[in-house]
């Protein structure tokens, strides 16, 4: 692997695309348990509209990374659960997270700074 893989190659940017959306992190993670229904993820999340929550389920499971199971019954219900390719991103969200709580004040302070510094610019 070259040091412009990330730069050139389509796969390595999928799965930054992948993760960089806050939410596809958010409920996979939400996930890792078990089969879920989609108000249990709305309380457990947390912040996450209903359109939301169903927008980023059908882009998880368009990737591969959910399946959505539907039961029959009254009232029918519908559970979300990883695919073991969705399980292969949990290690580097956990990593991720262990970054942000290590980091996280230090990132927020450089924010603050910078913020200072420039008259309260927003950040991009």
């Amino acid at each position: 692997m070259t040091t412009d893989t990330f730069l050139a190659d389509c796969r390595a940017r999928l799965a930054f695309d992948l993760l960089s959306n806050t939410w596809n992190a958010v409920v996979l993670w939400a996930l890792r348990d078990g089969p879920t229904r989609p108000v249990e993820l709305r309380e457990r999340i947390g912040g996450i509209s209903s359109k939301v929550l169903t927008e980023t389920l059908r882009r998880l499971q368009f990737n591969g990374l959910v399946t959505r199971q539907a039961h029959p019954g009254a009232p029918p219900r519908v559970e979300y659960r990883l695919t073991p390719l969705g399980r292969t991103l949990l290690a580097p969200i956990d990593a991720i997270g262990a970054w942000a709580f290590e980091h996280g004040d230090e990132v927020m302070a450089a924010q603050e700074a910078d913020g200072a510094q420039e008259g309260g610019r927003s950040a991009v």
